[in-house]
Order: C-alpha cells, then structure tokens, then sequence
C-alpha cells in the first residue's frame, strides 16, 4: 500500500459567514465539482452593473472601463504570471478548441491524453485527426491493491513515459480528474514536458480555486478553466491561460474586432491583432462574468492564498473520512501529492440512490462514473462534515441490504 498523508490541519480563519454563502441557509452543498454556489458580494456586484446598463445604456462602459485590465491582472495573480497571459473563455471548451485547432499539427503528429478525460478536453483532440494527429490515450492503471475500485481510476506516470515519442507534441491532462479525484503531479509532469519540448495543457475546471496552480513553476503552456465550480463565480465564464512561446506558435481560429489592437476603430480593417492572450478574445466580452470573478478573485482566493485554501479543504474531507463506515464505504485515498477537491467514494449500492435520498435531507451530492462524490469548499463548517457522513452511511447501509448493487441496471 502507498504511504498516504491524510493529517492535514490549518491554522487559517477562513470567514464561513452564510451573508457570504447563502447557500449554507438552504442545504449541507458537496456538489462544488459541479456547480459551485455563486458568492454573494460577487452577485451584488454584477446586479449593481446589470442595473446600470438598464438605466444607463452605453455610459456603463465609460463607468466600468478599467474592467478588462483589472479582471487580468486579479487572475494573473492567482496563477503568479504576466496579466498578458491571461484571457477570458466563456468555458472550457471554448479554450481548448481554440488551442487544439490553432496548433501547428503536422501529418504523423501526436497528442497524449487520459482515457477518461472530460469531453471538454478529449473531443477537441479528436477533431484533429482529420489533419493526420493520433491521438493516443493512456489506459486505466491500477496497481495490485487498487483493483477492487470500479470506476476510472488514474494515469500512470510510467505508461506516460514509455507512450511518449519523438513525434509527441502536446500532452493535455486534467489537473484534477472529475470522477475519481486524482490529481496530477504538475511538477514532475512539467519538468517531464520541458525536458522534452511538449507543450502541456492542463485542463483545471476541478482544480483553480480548490488547488495551487503556478503555470511558470511548473512549465506549463496552456491552463484552461472554467470558473463557476471551485471559483465560485458566475456560470459560462473561465480564465485561458497561454505563455508567449505556445501564442507565437498557435494560429488564430476565431476573429472579430476586439482582438485588434485597433479595436474601436471599426472602419480600420487592417490585420493587427494583439500578441498578448488577448488575441483570444476576439469579440465582445461580458464584463458582468468579469466582475463576478474580479470580486471573488480580491476577496477570497488572493488574500487566503491557495495552499491555505487547499489545506482546508483536505482538512475537512479527513473529518469526513474519520466519520465514516468504512465497512460499506471506500474512500479513494491517493497519496497527497494526487489529493484534489474531490473525494470519491466506492459503495455496495447504486451511488445515484444515496443523492437522491440525501436530497431529502436537503444534502447535495453528485456521483459521476460510478462513484459518490464529496467536493467541499472551504465555507463548510465541521459539524456539516460529521452530519454528512453519518447521512450517507445510514444511506448506505440502508441501501446495501435492500438494493445492493449487483442488482442494479446500468
């Protein structure tokens, strides 16, 4: 068995007040890994915009003018890099393909992914097998102890290695895998990538807000997010991020008059796009999804910092680990080192029928590939933990009797 470390502790006074997580008055939320509840000065904000535009028109633009220069440099300074790195998506996707279609693929070419990767970042890398990429997918690795779970599970670092060739151009993982929680190891997988000269492309829709994620410690070429999850922000917004040795490469695939420097002069049609990230942003942007992530950016995950945060969060889900049966739940335990914010666990029985019972008890969860998962955010008090835990082991044991999962239809 690997050496686990599952003692974190964290001195941080974190402010869980429910005037800035209302949703904490409505129900026990384990669901961040779907859809994160919105922070509430981050709504007030955007309600104060959107009622501006309604009574104002065109003069909000002149009253929220430094919106774009702002919102970069808050982000910028969450992943520690250069504001002209950063670029607004409307999602994951939306990055991914931009970046995936743009990229100076020759015939023979390969790009190296996980099996079970979100659509977002798998889709993308299929389409350009039409310009003759492979694409080729690490399989599903479980060691000797690890065979009893299920569902997927994990890359190896080590088929990693030996599926990687001299024809390998972009390797593009989650930082954080949405069904079993693992997570990549960004410093060794960077330094791999750099030794090599791959581009790597992190997909980090369950990592940024939950994780740290520093794209020049780590070598990174491309971070792409979306922000109504871990980062608590509106929903169809997220961060791009690209360094300017991967933009000098990528083609443009999207164009439109705000990613020329030129911008307002519309009658200019000259070809003079910015080189910085914002050449991604080629036409208008919607400046309430800015303002949603600028407020949160400020107020929670810059000034607690993201080791904190994450410290936090592991802090809890051990609370929720110790409460447990573990007679009839199995939680995946990765080494610390592949922790995220997401803790799936295995059970004898349907995982779809513990959230819905638990729905009941006004306890949100989700399940995904087989699993139950507990995404806690930092916001969630101990005493919720306990209280969860014991739900779903009454749920469980419940449900292993009477439905136990061998009699379930898939």
């Amino acid at each position: 068995m690997r050496e686990m470390d599952y003692s974190a502790t964290n001195g941080m006074d974190f402010n869980k007040d429910p005037s800035l997580f209302p949703i904490k008055k409505n129900c026990l939320y384990l669901a961040n890994c779907a859809i994160g509840p919105m922070y509430h000065p981050s709504l007030k904000k955007v309600q104060e915009f959107l009622q501006m535009q309604s009574e104002s028109g065109l003069l909000v633009v002149e009253h929220y003018g430094e919106i774009l220069s702002t919102f970069r440099e808050k982000a910028a300074s969450l992943l520690e890099t250069d504001p002209n790195n950063i670029a607004y998506v409307s999602n994951t996707a939306t990055g991914i393909n931009m970046l995936a279609n743009g990229y100076p693929f020759e015939t023979g070419d390969q790009v190296l992914s996980y099996m079970h990767e979100f659509p977002s970042n798998h889709y993308p890398w299929v389409l350009q097998k039409k310009r003759g990429v492979e694409l080729v997918l690490l399989s599903d690795a479980k060691e000797h102890d690890e065979k009893n779970y299920l569902g997927p599970y994990r890359w190896s670092f080590k088929d990693l290695e030996e599926n990687t060739t001299k024809k390998t151009r972009v390797i593009t993982i989650s930082h954080a895998q949405f069904a079993s929680g693992y997570a990549a190891d960004l410093e060794k997988l960077g330094d791999f990538c750099k030794d090599r000269d791959i581009d790597l492309v992190i997909d980090a829709a369950q990592s940024l807000g939950v994780l740290p994620i520093y794209p020049e410690r780590y070598g990174i070429s491309a971070i792409i997010a979306s922000s109504w999850k871990w980062l608590l922000g509106s929903r169809g917004s997220g961060l791009f991020y690209t360094n300017p040795k991967l933009r000098e490469k990528l083609q443009v695939t999207s164009v439109g008059d705000s990613m020329m420097k030129h911008r307002l002069d519309y009658l200019n049609h000259s070809w003079d796009p910015f080189t910085s990230a914002r050449k991604f942003e080629y036409s208008t942007l919607p400046w309430e999804h800015l303002i949603s992530m600028q407020k949160v950016l400020e107020d929670i995950f810059i000034p607690y910092g993201m080791e904190a945060i994450s410290k936090e969060v592991f802090r809890l889900q051990n609370i929720f680990i110790q409460s447990i049966d573990q007679k009839t739940i199995r939680p995946i335990l990765f080494p610390s080192a592949n922790r995220s914010g997401i803790l799936s666990l295995q059970l004898d029985c349907d995982p779809n029928h513990v959230v819905a019972q638990l729905r009941d008890q006004d306890i949100i969860l989700t399940s995904q590939g087989g699993y139950l998962r507990i995404a806690p955010h930092f916001y969630i008090e101990d005493s919720d933990m306990v209280r969860a835990a014991q739900a779903i082991s009454e749920s469980v044991d419940i449900l292993s009797r009477t439905a136990p999962l061998t009699n379930q239809k898939n």
